[in-house]
């Protein structure tokens, strides 16, 4: 099915979003799904972003929950990593196109986080691209998903802190629940 603003950029949309997506819309659909996005952005260093991210941002952006994003979601989407890039590339204080421990320690802490160095270290360690360096690092395809996480687990854990105390009981399928509609 082609596109129902095959001409012109629909009202609200950005042209060159409109140009963007009709390139990145592939199989012509009028949508965008997660392996179009996918090879559609690149990190700094060229590689293309990781699949759970573009999911990730796929359905924060898809109203209609059908794993896809219209010319709208996607003009949103682009709003928002253009954000996201902008902060990157503030914490990214060596300018090396990727966030390192301290990089990602100070940006934490900027954004209001207050999270243990060793913490830091194990989303580092999950988050990093595989390689041989012994500095790991992250591009901003990750950088975007821990934020995005992090963001969304603090949310659910506030909901539950009701006297702002920084812990609360829970139970174990209290806690599952949490995850599971925050991340899954």
């Amino acid at each position: 099915m082609a596109s129902p603003h095959a001409g012109s950029a629909p009202p609200g949309v950005d042209p060159e979003a409109f140009s963007w997506f009709q390139s990145v819309d592939t199989d012509h659909s009028g949508f965008i799904s997660v392996k179009e996005l996918k090879q559609a952005l690149v990190n700094n260093n060229w590689s293309s972003f990781n699949d759970e991210t573009c999911l990730l941002m796929i359905n924060m952006f898809d109203k209609t929950r059908s794993g896809r994003i219209d010319v709208y979601g996607f003009s949103a989407l682009l709003r928002f990593i253009q954000q996201w890039r902008s902060l990157f590339q503030q914490y990214d204080r060596d300018q090396s196109g990727s966030i390192s421990f301290s990089e990602l320690q100070q940006a934490f802490s900027q954004m209001g986080y207050n999270l243990s160095p060793q913490f830091s270290q194990l989303l580092l360690a999950r988050y990093a691209q595989r390689s041989p360096s012994p500095n790991p690092s992250i591009q901003l395809d990750r950088f975007i998903h821990i934020c995005m996480q992090l963001q969304s687990l603090t949310d659910a854990f506030r909901e539950k802190d009701t006297a702002m105390a920084g812990n609360v009981r829970l139970g174990y399928e209290d806690f599952l629940t949490m995850v599971v509609t925050r991340m899954l």
